[in-house]
C-alpha cells in the first residue's frame, strides 16, 4: 500500500510517517519502481502502536523505547512497566500543576470586576504587579 493507504489504516498522517521515517523512530519504507513508498500489515501495525502510545502522552524518546520493547521478545516486562510508571508519575505532576494554574486563573477571574474600568487583577498578575507601560507613561516625572 501507499503512504496514503498506510496513513489512512493506521490513524497516522502521511506527514507524520515521513517525520517518523526523517527520525529513526520507524525504518525507512521499501520503495517502487517509480520510487514511491510502499508499507505492508506490519508497518501499519507499528504506526498504529506509535499512534496509541502518542495518544496515551507519551514522548517521542519514551515511545521509541516502548517500540523497542515491543520488538524484543526477549525483554522483560518489568522494563515496559518502568516506562509507564515513569511517564504516569509525570503526567501526575502536570495534572498538579495544571490544578495550580486553575485554582490560581479562578482566583484572579473572582477578583476581577469584569466591568467598565480598566483595573484587572488578571493583567496585574500577568505583569507582575507592575503598572502597565502605557499608564507609567502617563504619570508625571517627578523631580
Amino acid at each position: 500500500m501507499n503512504i496514503g493507504e498506510a496513513s489512512e489504516a493506521s490513524g497516522v498522517s502521511a506527514k507524520m510517517i515521513r517525520y517518523y521515517e526523517q527520525i529513526g523512530l520507524i525504518r525507512p519504507s521499501a520503495r517502487s519502481e517509480n520510487n514511491y513508498r510502499v508499507y505492508g500489515e506490519d508497518e501499519v501495525h507499528v504506526l498504529r502502536f506509535i499512534r496509541r502510545a502518542r495518544s496515551l502522552g507519551f514522548s517521542l524518546e519514551e515511545t521509541e523505547r516502548l517500540l523497542t520493547l515491543w520488538q524484543d521478545r526477549d525483554r522483560e516486562s518489568a522494563a515496559v512497566k518502568e516506562v509507564a510508571t515513569s511517564h504516569i508519575a509525570d503526567l501526575e505532576r502536570r495534572i498538579a500543576e495544571m490544578q495550580g494554574m486553575v485554582k490560581t486563573l479562578k482566583h484572579l477571574a473572582h477578583c476581577c470586576g469584569g466591568d467598565h474600568r480598566p483595573d484587572c487583577p488578571i493583567l496585574e498578575d500577568l505583569a507582575g504587579k507592575a503598572p502597565p507601560p502605557a499608564a507609567a507613561a502617563k504619570q508625571p516625572v517627578r523631580r
